[in-house]
């Protein structure tokens, strides 16, 4: 069965007639914003929904199991996003964006970071992936960020499943556990769903869903809490973050392909900090968003 006909299944199945480009394609290179250019392969907390490091990629194994031993696909984005997570000031950052593949069996990209597919079957994997956080600094934000001292750049493993319900109803799952060590030390886990959706054209094709984000006590103390030393040096009152939910979020991914090399990626997110991250006197907003736009080439 070509890619093709694979994808005009999923686009009766969401009940379109036109004729979608293949998944092969839709290897999206998201999440350029947190590469800049001088720290490959890092991330840091975004109002990007996990799922959308990596959208596509099980769908494709899926409709189109036999693809090339070598997949590679490079460019260049730039994203507006929170200096940190609970900022109400933003900036722009401009990256690489990559994404390399090896017979389904090991990965390099600015998405889902190094790392390999553990298990696997015919509608889901397991991988296993080294990723890095940027962290925050004091000079992200000076004036609010004054006597909090830095959460160090550290290097993360992240533990993800996905899962694809099937393909009449097309439907991913995908859940991911982050350990970082160092900076935060803490634990995240991530949970969120997505799929492809009506309006899908030959050039055009986009997923949208939700997701949302749970931590333990380590990792909230280290972003949202603020304890005795920090209070006396930066005037915000003393506070204790509590495990537990830390935010919930809706994003959109979308891809233009200009020709069978060349495509456009573009991301969006909002995401609201919640329990503990939304009270903590270090939030400035509870609700951020974010949006990158990637120039992509697939060899």
């Amino acid at each position: 069965m070509t890619s093709t006909t694979c994808i005009k299944q999923i686009c009766k199945t969401l009940g379109t007639s036109v004729l979608c480009m293949p998944i092969l394609l839709v290897r999206v290179v998201t999440a350029s914003a947190f590469f800049a250019a001088t720290a490959a392969l890092a991330q840091t907390p975004s109002p990007l929904g996990e799922w959308q490091y990596s959208a596509g990629i099980p769908l494709e194994k899926l409709y189109q199991p036999n693809v090339p031993d070598w997949q590679v696909r490079v460019g260049i984005g730039s994203t507006f996003e929170p200096r940190y997570d609970g900022s109400d000031r933003y900036h722009t950052l401009v990256g690489p964006s990559v994404d390399i593949r090896y017979r389904d069996l090991a990965f390099a990209s600015t998405g889902e970071g190094v790392g390999v597919n553990v298990l696997q079957g015919p509608n889901w994997r397991m991988s296993i992936s080294a990723v890095y956080d940027l962290g925050r600094r004091g000079h992200d934000d000076p004036s609010r960020l004054n006597g909090l001292g830095n959460i160090n750049p550290a290097p993360e493993m992240k533990l993800a499943a996905e899962y694809v319900v099937s393909k009449e109803f097309p439907l991913v799952f995908r859940a991911a556990v982050t350990r970082s060590v160092g900076g935060s030390d803490g634990w995240i886990a991530d949970l969120g769903a997505y799929m492809p959706m009506p309006g899908s054209s030959e050039k055009f094709f986009w997923f949208a869903g939700p997701s949302v984000t749970l931590a333990d006590s380590t990792y909230m103390n280290s972003w949202f809490g603020v304890n005795a030393m920090q209070a006396a040096a930066s005037g915000y009152r003393q506070y204790d973050a509590s495990s537990g939910i830390k935010s919930a979020g809706f994003g959109v991914t979308m891809i233009w392909f200009v020709d069978k090399h060349w495509f456009i990626t573009a991301d969006g997110a909002l995401k609201r900090l919640l329990a503990s991250a939304a009270h903590s006197p270090i939030t400035q907003t509870k609700t951020d968003g974010v949006c990158d736009v990637s120039i992509n080439y697939q060899f």
